[in-house]
Order: C-alpha cells, then sequence, then structure tokens
C-alpha cells in the first residue's frame, strides 16, 4: 500500500494565485507549451511533459511506474524507457551541458509520498498549480475535468470534494474554473461593472488576505484561496444583458447552493463574508476620522 505524508509536507514550492498569475503559469507555458498537444504540433520534450500531465489528471497520485504502464500494457522493457523518460521530465535534465527544469522544479508536479508496491518509489501528482495549468493548456473535455475532480478532490476539497452537489446545481458553470487556470483573477476595477453584486471588493479583499505567499502558500491555504475565488466568481453573470432590476440566474444559483443544506459550506463562506465586512468597516472608520481632522 503506498505511504502517504501530510499535505503541507510534499515536495515543491509555490506561491499564491498572483504567483501562480505571474510566475507559473508564464513560465510553464513557456517551457512546456501554451497549447495542447492534441490541437497543435510541440517540440517532443513540450509534447511529452503534457502526455504525463495529462495521464496524472486523469487517473491522479501514481509512480512513475505506473505512469507509463497506462499506455504500455504488457511489454515490460518499453515500461522500462518510458519510465525513465518520466523521470528525466520530473527532475529535469543535462543536455550539452546545459540544464533544463523539470516539473517538479516549477512546481506544477509534487512528490505525495511512497510506494511499496514493487520497491520504494515516489509517489507523483499534479499540485494546485499544476491542476490550474492542466484547465489551462490541455484543452480537457468536462468529462476529464469531472475525472481530474473525483481524483483529487482531497486536494480542492471545497470545490472538487462538492463536485457533485455543484454539477447539480450550476450545471455546466461548475466549468468556470477554466478562468482560473488561464490567471484570470478578475479582482481589477473593471469588474465592478460586471456585477451589481460587490464582487470587486470581495476579490480584492481576497487578494489581501493572502497577499503575504507569494513566494510560499501551504497547500491547505492556496486550497481555501481557490476555493473562495471560485464561489465568489460565480456571482458574476455570463451576460452583460442583465438589466438592473433583474436577478441574474447565476445569482440565483449561487443562492441555491447555499440555501440546499450544505450547513458547512454557508458557514465556511459566511465566515468569509464576515471577514471581508470587518476588513471594510475598519478602513472606513479611518477614512471618516480623516473627514473629521
Amino acid at each position: 500500500m503506498p505511504i502517504r505524508i501530510p499535505a503541507d509536507n510534499v515536495g515543491g514550492t509555490y506561491g499564491n494565485l498572483q504567483s501562480y498569475k505571474l510566475y507559473t503559469r508564464p513560465t510553464a507555458r513557456k517551457l512546456f507549451g501554451e497549447y495542447s498537444y492534441r490541437r497543435r504540433q510541440l517540440s517532443k520534450h513540450q509534447e511529452n511533459v503534457q502526455r504525463m500531465l495529462h495521464v496524472l489528471a486523469l487517473n491522479g497520485p501514481m509512480t512513475t511506474w505506473g505512469m507509463a504502464k497506462i499506455d504500455i500494457l504488457d511489454d515490460t522493457e518499453m515500461i522500462r524507457t518510458k519510465e525513465k523518460q518520466y523521470r528525466k521530465l520530473l527532475v529535469g535534465r543535462i543536455d550539452r551541458g546545459k540544464r533544463s527544469s523539470g516539473v517538479l522544479d516549477i512546481g506544477i508536479v509534487v512528490i505525495d509520498g511512497k510506494s511499496n508496491l514493487r520497491a520504494p518509489a515516489n509517489v507523483y501528482r499534479l499540485s494546485l498549480h499544476g491542476i490550474l495549468y492542466c484547465l489551462d493548456v490541455l484543452n480537457l473535455t468536462n468529462r476529464e475535468i469531472d475525472l481530474m475532480a473525483q481524483k483529487y478532490s482531497n486536494i480542492l476539497p471545497s470545490v472538487f470534494g462538492r463536485w457533485g452537489y455543484l454539477k447539480s446545481i450550476i450545471t455546466n458553470d461548475v466549468y468556470k474554473l477554466r478562468l482560473l487556470g488561464k490567471g484570470l483573477l478578475l479582482d481589477s476595477a473593471q469588474t465592478a461593472t460586471m456585477s451589481k453584486f460587490p464582487v470587486y471588493e470581495v476579490l480584492t479583499y481576497l487578494s489581501v488576505k493572502y497577499q503575504d505567499y507569494f513566494e510560499h502558500i501551504s497547500e491547505k491555504d492556496l486550497s481555501e484561496q481557490i476555493s473562495l475565488w471560485y464561489y465568489t466568481h460565480l456571482l458574476i453573470p455570463s451576460s452583460s444583458t442583465t438589466t438592473k432590476k433583474s436577478v441574474p440566474s447565476e445569482v440565483k444559483q449561487w443562492y441555491k447552493l447555499f440555501a440546499k443544506g450544505d450547513k458547512e459550506l454557508k458557514q465556511w463562506y459566511q465566515e468569509f463574508l464576515d471577514e471581508t465586512i470587518d476588513f471594510y468597516k475598519k478602513r472606513f472608520d479611518i477614512v471618516k476620522k480623516l473627514k473629521k481632522l
């Protein structure tokens, strides 16, 4: 049986969503491809990396031997060759005296424990940054995202852990997570005009809440940041034709999410909203004092 190590002690270092947007995403796209290997021709190295990430996305944590067996079932020699290739992709390689970064270096794959099924070996999986990169680049179908949600439900519990519940209420809007993969944090002033709800203010506070974690953040905290962004973003209507008097369907669905009996989800998000209200109240109290000077 695989032996797992605690999530906060997994290999790899990565930062918050701003770090993903400004560092991980552009670096991964430069090294491993901006487009899916299934849609455009890439360098052989980029294609191999993307194929490996695709295997991890759909199958969850695996050893390099397990990954190699996905495409090659019974030919032991070919499995060994493929496994060596995966190892090089993970840790990087030296070619003509120049070292190239592996996916572990960039932080889109992490070591998730040990397996002793054959011999002691590392178990690898996508990091949260890796999940976002796959959503951005691999051109995953909705069904493939469903599979990834199932395999990584414990890594993103507030979203992937409730995937079936979410789909039952907001249907295809669950796949709006793709926007985050593209680095669209939607915490700019333009967001203020996209919804009559204070989405911009809430997302701005979310950025402030995690602003000190640009270089390093625990996976639990990053999961929290991603999840809070996700549920807040659901309040932004897809269509700009919604009138001021009408209530967008997205907002109606959002209310259903928190009214259908998931008390834990409701309490978790309400605590965040209370934090947000308290943050702005303190800021405006300062403004009021300035006004009295």
